[in-house]
């Protein structure tokens, strides 16, 4: 009796514990695809400027997480970047007060050149994931997505 019982208890579980099937949808291949390529590159052949950035894990943020493009003005992200730039390369500039492996090289940002709204949107974006992964506030500006 004890042997059927036993059985009986195996057999429950095994046929209870199956392993659970991920149903992936193109949105969720696409989301993984892109967080394989983590180097964003904008380049303009007419202002001869071009930006790299290779940061583990932001493509993906910048597809999954960020406000779509179009959320912001143009004028916004080109103020708020100014204001990022700034911060950014005084910490550059002090590599004894700031972490010199986070402010590796200076960002040549000027105001009087039209960088597109491509350009615009993804350089904030990429300040707003720095500064979230890495709890650092570049500005007295809150980072919010």
């Amino acid at each position: 009796m004890k042997n059927i019982f036993y059985t009986l208890l195996i057999s429950v579980l095994v046929f209870n514990c199956k392993t659970s099937k991920t149903t992936s949808n193109k949105e969720d291949e696409k989301l993984a695809n892109i967080k394989q390529n983590d180097t964003v590159t904008i380049a303009n052949d007419d202002l001869e400027y071009e930006i790299i950035i290779i940061e583990p894990g932001f493509n993906y943020w910048l597809m999954s997480t960020a406000r779509p493009e179009g959320y912001y003005s143009q004028q916004f992200l080109e103020m708020r970047n100014y204001q990022y730039v700034v911060a950014w390369n005084q910490r550059v500039l002090q590599p004894l007060k700031f972490d010199p492996t986070l402010y590796e090289l200076q960002i040549d940002y000027q105001t009087g050149i039209d960088y597109g709204y491509d350009v615009n949107y993804k350089l904030y974006n990429y300040f707003i994931y720095f500064q979230l992964t890495y709890n650092e506030r570049l500005t007295q500006l809150l980072p919010r997505i």
